[in-house]
């Protein structure tokens, strides 16, 4: 008599199918592995075998979505440039002047915090097209010109010389811009912390600005008596 034997298990057991992608989250997915590879090693040290290989897709689909490389790294950049230019331009145009600096400075920090890669690559700056010119210092100069846009009309506001604001907007922006990066790599106080103490700067120097400062001697002592003048609004 012949014994039935129970079935391997290989064969009892069917995989379940794995869900496919929609082309436009494959799209998003290619997007989000360029992004860290691209932070990571730079465009040239990143190759289309890499991001296919991460990403679990053969080479042809990276090309269908994006045509190579460097269409996938020009929506990579293009993407990050948006996200922090909305952030930064919104906080520069719909607040008052101190929780404005405020706000510029919480939406560098945070943005970030939040996008480490994207904006590692948008300060690294390299260029498909081999010209020096870079997505990050293109939003400084665009944040540079809104600020001394704001600072002409209250120097004026304020008898001060308007003329001066390009100088001011790019010491204030090159300022949030420089202790911005350099909190990216120590990450400690809080953000909002160094959010608080980049305004303590900004906004007390701006209010107590001497209108016509001059360069002083060995000889020069520091007043004691605190100078009190009108605030921004």
């Amino acid at each position: 008599m012949a014994i039935s034997r129970p079935a391997d298990a290989a064969e009892q057991v069917h995989k379940a199918p794995r869900a496919r992608m929609t082309g436009a989250q494959r799209r998003l997915q290619l997007i989000e592995v360029a992004r860290g590879l691209f932070a990571e090693r730079g465009f040239e040290g990143t190759s289309i075998e890499e991001i296919a290989q991460r990403a679990g897709v053969s080479k042809p689909i990276v090309y269908e979505h994006f045509g190579g490389k460097e269409g996938l790294y020009a929506v990579v950049v293009d993407r990050e440039m948006e996200t922090l230019l909305e952030m930064v331009t919104s906080s520069l145009t719909k607040n008052r002047s101190l929780y404005r600096i405020q706000q510029v400075a919480l939406a560098l920090l945070t943005y970030m915090e939040e996008r480490t890669d994207g904006f590692r690559i948008l300060v690294r700056g390299e260029s498909t097209s081999g010209d020096d010119d870079t997505r990050y210092s293109s939003l400084l100069n665009d944040a540079i010109s809104q600020v001394e846009h704001i600072l002409a009309g209250d120097f004026e506001r304020r008898g001060f010389d308007p003329g001066l604001a390009p100088l001011y907007a790019q010491a204030l922006v090159g300022m949030v811009s420089v202790t911005a990066q350099w909190w990216l790599d120590v990450r400690e106080p809080e953000k909002e912390v160094v959010a608080a103490h980049l305004v303590n700067l900004c906004w007390n120097g701006l209010t107590r600005l001497d209108p016509s400062p001059v360069l002083v001697d060995s000889e020069y002592k520091e007043s004691t008596t605190p100078t009190v003048h009108p605030d921004l609004t």
